[in-house]
């Protein structure tokens, strides 16, 4: 049978096994049949004598099958040899004729060697300079609304400082108006005096008028000779100075200035960041840890039984009420009186920090940081590998309870509470607030209290909410799902987690165990119970490895086990 291309691959749901009428999934592939195998087909491929030495990959770590070229001058024969000396290619029987003696290479084994390099760059292209290109266009883009944001308040702010100068110059010339009119009234007074002696001194003349005809008259005439009559002088006054106004001496630079001016700083532009490859390099093997995360997931199922790995004594806590799985393994453990312990694979205590306390209030992250929620202080922490203790965001008026690091896209999920109401909400990891989930379709309170948090695969926020009694799940876009509320009369959830395959593991605090659920809600099994030897069951956590770590009330160790093969 010849090899599905990739495009026949892509349209099915699975690729095929190459065997003869197995129609397996051929997650396998030998190089040197040149054929997809399932896992059954690949154990007997390793066992026949014929085949046990061929090499056997995952299907995506293939080799490219050389493409078929027939040599010119042996049309039977396909070309599948390089000459190292000669620099070409060619077919067996060339070189068995013409190049004896030369070095040769496999050209299949060149070509796959050449296809992986090319594939190499091909993939940069794609996840790193594409993606990287893009970010800085986007970046562009931002700076472009930034600066048409920025050019717009400084013209606002040049309307309010000509709008303040107007203001200004209408109360200084209201002043000086006032003042003129008080200069007019002064002069108009001192004229009017003025006129006033005048008026005196007319009414003065017509009387001394009326006295020399009396003088003139013949029946006085004796009067002539016994009075002198004599005129007083003419009253003197002045001619007022009137005001003069002298025009004001100022320029448009001297506005300009008063106004203020706009300029660009003299500071050397700052280079956009280019994520250097390096990176890449980091984010290429990130996704191929995904890629055999999600192969991981194909061959994986429920054990029929528990095992159990180890124990861990955690020194610092007397019980175990929620746990976190950190990077190398190394744990976060806490209880109800506010400690929180970190510690290594062998228990050892490596860092304490005292805490407002809670249930399921800190999550590991991706990066290796600790984030957990201090409810007195209404914020949320984060705790850096080097042991740095810093504020992720602040949460207002409400009490953050519980959070989760999403293993998705690295958001924050956090369940805060606020005079009798709570809301689930979502941060970026830079901090900021992007979502809040807080009523359903029919407007009624999903949460009274979300104390403990998770994420499963497809996205869904699964809280377990105490005062509901209940595990409360809605979807990645904080629509309802469903509520699981235990297989008997009553339900007391603690912890919660999800695993790789997304189930949801709850633990019931009446039955002491931990229920198995599907995506759906649907109970599965009891996969710890009373009959493990454990009681009280608080926290869980699933690892990377897929091993289940599990805390009690009535102990300070952590047990961890394998219920997935």
């Amino acid at each position: 049978m010849s090899e599905p291309s990739d495009e026949q691959a892509a349209g099915q749901h699975y690729l095929v096994c190459g065997t003869e009428e197995c129609q397996e999934n051929g997650q396998f592939y030998c190089n040197d049949c040149h054929l997809p195998l399932c896992e059954k087909c690949r154990d007997d491929h390793l066992k026949n004598p014929d085949t046990k030495s061929h090499e056997i990959v995952p299907y995506r770590y293939r080799k490219q099958r050389l493409s078929v070229e027939k040599c010119k001058h042996h049309p039977t024969r396909n070309i599948d040899i390089f000459c190292q000396e000669c620099q070409i290619a060619l077919c067996l029987k060339c070189f068995t004729k013409e190049h004896e003696g030369h070095k040769f290479d496999d050209l299949e084994e060149i070509y796959a060697e050449k296809y992986a390099l090319w594939q190499g760059e091909f993939s940069k292209i794609q996840k790193y300079f594409l993606p990287t290109t893009q970010g800085l266009k986007n970046d562009i883009e931002e700076d472009v609304t930034e600066i048409k944001k920025i050019m717009e308040s400084i013209r606002t702010s040049m309307n309010a400082e000509a709008e303040s100068l107007k203001n200004l110059v209408d109360e200084v010339t209201s002043e000086k108006k006032k003042h003129t009119h008080t200069m007019e009234k002064s002069l108009l007074k001192m004229l009017k005096s003025q006129e006033t002696t005048y008026d005196d001194y007319i009414a003065y003349l017509g009387k001394m008028n009326d006295e020399f005809q009396e003088y003139l008259s013949l029946t006085n005439k004796k009067l002539l000779f016994s009075e002198t009559l004599r005129i007083k002088t003419i009253p003197e006054t002045t001619r007022p100075v009137p005001p003069v106004f002298t025009k004001g001496k100022f320029s448009k630079d001297d506005i300009s200035k008063l106004l203020g001016s706009v300029h660009v700083p003299n500071i050397k532009p700052e280079k956009r960041k280019i994520q250097p490859m390096e990176a890449v390099t980091t984010h290429m093997k990130s996704t191929e840890k995904q890629k055999e995360k999600s192969d991981v997931k194909q061959t994986l199922s429920l054990s029929s039984s528990v095992t159990k790995v180890r124990e861990y004594s955690v020194p610092g806590v007397d019980i175990v009420f929620h746990v976190s799985v950190g990077k190398s393994g190394r744990l976060w453990v806490s209880d109800d009186s506010g400690n929180l312990v970190q510690t290594d694979l062998q228990g050892n205590q490596l860092q304490k920090i005292q805490t407002s306390g809670g249930y399921g209030y800190h999550t590991a992250t991706q990066d290796g940081d600790l984030i957990y929620t201090d409810r007195d202080k209404r914020e949320i922490c984060r705790v850096t590998p080097d042991r740095q203790i810093t504020k992720f965001t602040k949460t207002g008026d409400w009490k953050p309870l519980s959070v989760y690091s999403s293993r998705i896209n690295g958001d924050i999920l956090v369940g805060i509470e606020k005079d009798g109401k709570a809301k689930v909400t979502r941060y970026s990891k830079a901090g900021k607030e992007i979502q809040n989930i807080q009523k359903d379709n029919q407007r009624q309170e999903l949460y009274i209290r979300p104390q403990y948090i998770t994420e499963n695969i497809n996205g869904d926020i699964c809280t377990i909410d105490y005062n509901k009694r209940a595990v409360v799940v809605v979807n990645k876009s904080g629509q309802h799902r469903f509520s699981y509320t235990g297989r008997g009369s009553g339900f007391y959830p603690f912890g919660i987690c999800t695993d790789v395959l997304g189930h949801i593991l709850v633990c019931e605090g009446i039955s002491n165990t931990v229920d198995l659920l599907d995506q759906d809600g649907g109970f599965l099994s009891a996969i710890l119970s009373i009959q493990q030897g454990i009681t009280s069951l608080r926290g869980v956590c699933v690892d990377d490895e897929n091993n289940l770590y599990v805390g009690q009330r009535d102990t300070n160790t952590v047990t961890v086990y394998k219920y997935l093969h």
